[in-house]
């Protein structure tokens, strides 16, 4: 995917969706709420990230692997599914981080060539993005109380839905201007 393409919609789809949380606080203060324990949205980040860490691995050509991939697929699958029976506690919030880690390798890739500073600014958020992701992996109650907070008056909500819905249109931009 071209970098510029991949900015835009990397800010699209992080910044519209708070555009539910400025016009409908007590609603999305429900849904963020239900977020950490929920087991559907947990089996569903799960199966998405243990294919696209799969799909990674196979793109890897170490020569030392080569003979034992299939063993690590094999292994990734059930480390992926044994999280989904044996670890459903905050299953949405490990599986959100391991997608937010995954998504953090992606934006590092596509931008690490890229002919503007800008790319600085996105590979920063991916950074964070990997701090937060083994944050909440490690200590997924984190997000519940973070989720707690942040959604505590619809004042509080509408702020960083605002905030969030900026950057996002922020990063959309430069992708149109800075990386065409």
């Amino acid at each position: 995917m071209k970098p510029w393409l991949f900015s835009v919609l990397l800010g699209l789809i992080y910044g519209l969706p708070q555009i539910y949380g400025i016009r409908n606080p007590e609603s999305f203060k429900r849904l963020a709420r239900k977020f950490p324990r929920s087991l559907s949205i947990g089996y569903l980040l799960m199966i998405i990230g243990t294919f696209w860490f799969i799909y990674n691995v196979s793109l890897e050509k170490v020569a030392d692997f080569e003979n034992i991939k299939v063993y690590l697929y094999a292994l990734f699958v059930a480390v992926g599914i044994g999280s989904c029976i044996f670890v459903k506690d905050f299953l949405a919030v490990r599986g959100y981080g391991v997608v937010l880690l995954l998504l953090a390798k992606l934006i590092v890739d596509t931008f690490r060539w890229v002919e503007s500073n800008w790319r600085i600014m996105l590979s920063a958020w991916a950074y964070v993005m990997v701090i937060v992701g083994m944050w909440f992996t490690i200590s997924p109650h984190k997000m519940r109380n973070l989720i707690e907070w942040s959604t505590e008056t619809a004042s509080r909500i509408k702020t960083i839905c605002t905030i969030k819905l900026v950057f996002g249109l922020f990063v959309a931009l430069i992708g149109l201007m800075a990386f065409r």
